[in-house]
């Protein structure tokens, strides 16, 4: 009797853990399919350069993407819009610079966090001030013209940029704090160089 009691606590142990990992996977399939968002592999490029979380005034540039995807304490998916996808497939291999989104997914128990990154890495610095003035007109320069300067001197110290954090979402929802607010707080990643006084920091 004593047995069949513990086999039975044992399955009711064994389901407790299993079933909710089931239902993260829905949700994050649920999100997937609300999104239009399919798996995609990343060049090396990306994955290997290192990234800013602010899109119009980074205070510091992060480390490589991939080891901020290593970091992460769940399990993670590299997701692209499905349209961009074929965008990017009908482009081949013009020599002109593409920027494209890319989703890292993050699909914790319970919870399913987007990581918004733009690929930057076929563009430099005056190649994206020129994709940004598509956008915004006449007001790239004075928008971006700072944000410019500090990675055109960070990437003379050896710290290139090749991405940008834009944005983080949690379960669908967009939140409203600054991913590098969210790097440095509740992610405690440290960045490897600050861009407000022009220097690397130590690792």
């Amino acid at each position: 009797m004593r047995f069949f009691i513990a086999l039975l606590f044992g399955v009711c142990v064994l389901l407790g853990t299993i079933l909710p990992a089931m239902a993260t996977g829905e949700a994050a399939m649920t999100l997937r399919k609300a999104n239009s968002l399919c798996e995609f592999t990343p060049p090396q490029t990306f994955l290997n350069g290192n990234f800013v979380a602010d899109e119009m005034d980074p205070s510091f540039i992060f480390g490589k993407i991939s080891d901020f995807t290593k970091s992460l304490s769940c399990s993670t998916s590299w997701l692209i819009e499905e349209r961009e996808k074929a965008r990017l497939e009908s482009l081949g291999n013009q020599s002109a610079p593409v920027e494209y989104t890319l989703y890292l997914e993050q699909d914790c128990a319970g919870k399913v966090m987007y990581y918004v990154f733009v690929d930057r890495s076929q563009a430099n610095n005056s190649q994206w001030l020129e994709w940004r003035r598509q956008f915004h007109k006449s007001k790239a320069e004075p928008e971006f013209g700072s944000a410019m300067e500090n990675l055109e001197k960070a990437s003379m110290a050896g710290f290139p940029v090749n991405a940008e954090l834009r944005f983080i979402e949690a379960s669908g929802n967009l939140e409203l704090k600054k991913p590098e607010d969210t790097l440095t707080g509740e992610l405690k990643l440290k960045p490897i160089y600050d861009l407000k006084q022009g220097k690397a920091l130590p690792r």
